[in-house]
């Protein structure tokens, strides 16, 4: 689609608008945001279109349009299938060795194991490997209540968090303002960089790195818009 319009702005509902009307959700819904700050954030995307809509541009319009035509109308199981990484969570396995790797991630990863414990009053049950091991009944309860009290953009907002990360204890600690950003992203890609030290980085990988760094900053730009 071609840039046709000339003048952007929120009206009062916190509606973005074109020239006076209202754009629209793939799915036909007016695009309104839930925050004043939000709807500046998708309204300066479309600010910024040159001559053609290019949607990877426009992450925030991109995560709200979701918020309103997938999750909105029955949050549930979106929320459930955000909570499902609460079993199978990034923190839980840990190397068998070397020495350096064992240390580092529990230098990165047993503060925030601990955070959640004391938020959320929960049990860990942390494992060497990668051989499955079950976590407490009442801790992926407790882990889902959390997530399923969150709105629809919320959820839109934690998802490429938990996704990218691999954690949702370090998804939450974000949601929740436990811990910055950069520091959590640092968290999430202990075993990455460690490889990387030991092996050398190829081209491939840093780009397939810095599209995931992309995503999770817009991420976290779009959760920090709705505060």
């Amino acid at each position: 689609m071609k840039r046709f319009w000339t003048e952007v702005a929120v009206d009062a509902d916190r509606m973005v608008t074109l020239d006076g009307r209202p754009v629209r959700t793939p799915g036909r819904v007016p695009l309104a945001l839930p925050t004043d700050a939000l709807a500046e954030a998708v309204a300066g995307e479309w600010r910024a279109v040159p001559e053609v809509v290019d949607p990877r541009a426009m992450p925030l319009t991109g995560l709200a349009n979701a918020a309103i035509d997938r999750i909105a109308a029955d949050p549930a199981p979106f929320a459930a299938g955000l909570a499902a990484y609460g079993a199978t969570d990034l923190l839980y396995y840990r190397a068998e060795s070397p020495d350096d790797l064992i240390a580092r991630q529990q230098a990165a990863w047993d503060p925030w194991l601990d955070w959640a414990r004391t938020r959320y009053d929960v049990h860990f049950e942390p494992t060497a490997g990668i051989i499955h091991r079950a976590q407490p009944p009442a801790t992926l309860t407790r882990l889902g209540e959390a997530v399923a009290t969150l709105d629809a953009f919320h959820l839109v907002g934690l998802s490429p968090v938990v996704t990218i990360t691999g954690s949702l204890v370090l998804a939450l600690a974000l949601i929740e303002r436990a811990g910055d950003p950069d520091t959590l992203w640092a968290a999430a890609h202990v075993d990455e960089d460690w490889q990387a030290e030991l092996w050398g980085s190829d081209l491939l990988a840093e780009q397939a790195r810095a599209n995931k760094r992309r995503e999770y900053d817009a991420a976290v730009a779009f959760l920090a818009a709705l505060d």
